[in-house]
Formats: C-alpha cells, structure tokens, sequence
C-alpha cells in the first residue's frame, strides 16, 4: 500500500537539478488536506512544474547547449515533456473515474528522465 498523493506533492526528475512540486486542479472535488490527484494529473507546466535545469542529451535544448560548448555538458531550463499517464495508479482507488495517484507511481520524461514522488503531500490516508 501506497500514500494517496495530493497537491503540493514534492517530485524529483533523474535529470533535473532540483525538486518540484506538483500542483492538482480541485476540479475531482476529492480532498485529502488537499486536492488528491490521479494517473492524468501529468500535464506540463500545469501540474508537473519545472525542476530547474536539466541535463538530458535527449533534449534538444541541452544537446544545442552542449554543442555550441563543444561538447562539455551545459545544462538548460527545465520544461518537462511528460505526454502519458503516471504508472502504475491505484488499482481500487478511483477519483475523477481515474486510478487515484499514490506515491509508487512513476511519470516518463520525453527527455528520458523518471519522475518519481519524494513526498506525496500527506501521510494519513494510504491506499492499495
């Protein structure tokens, strides 16, 4: 079992220089403290925010970056590119007919790096 995640929920990139923190819209109207988030709270710059500078080759920006350097690694603003739902979600749990999100739950990177949940926001209410 997993912690139900919520907004204001702290999340890390592999390939970002620093933590973010997620933001839920309140439109499920299902609260934990706060607004409880599902697999599709993934949007970019909506909810998944920027986690400073990255340092994916994959993105085009520090690969452009990192040529013009000749060839020494030059990290770039962050903007997440994350286009498919957060894995696995709650497999009993739904809000806003989705798999609620819990804390196990992953989010790709377009740009190769594995979001994951550092705190889920809140530690009362756990689900499968």
């Amino acid at each position: 079992m997993g912690f139900l995640v919520v907004a204001g929920a702290q999340l890390q990139c592999s390939f970002g220089a620093a933590p973010s923190n997620l933001t839920v819209l309140p439109l499920n109207k299902v609260l934990a403290g706060a607004p409880a988030a599902n697999i599709m709270d993934n949007k970019p710059m909506v909810n998944i925010l920027p986690f400073g500078t990255c340092m994916s080759l994959a993105n085009p920006m520090v690969a452009a970056a990192t040529a013009a350097a000749m060839g020494v690694l030059t990290p770039q603003p962050c903007i997440p590119n994350v286009a498919a739902p957060w894995v696995p979600g709650s497999m009993t749990v739904l809000i806003g007919n989705q798999p609620a999100l819990n804390n196990n739950s992953k989010a790709m990177c377009m740009w190769g790096g594995v979001i994951q949940i550092l705190n889920p926001g809140q530690t009362k209410v756990m689900i499968p």
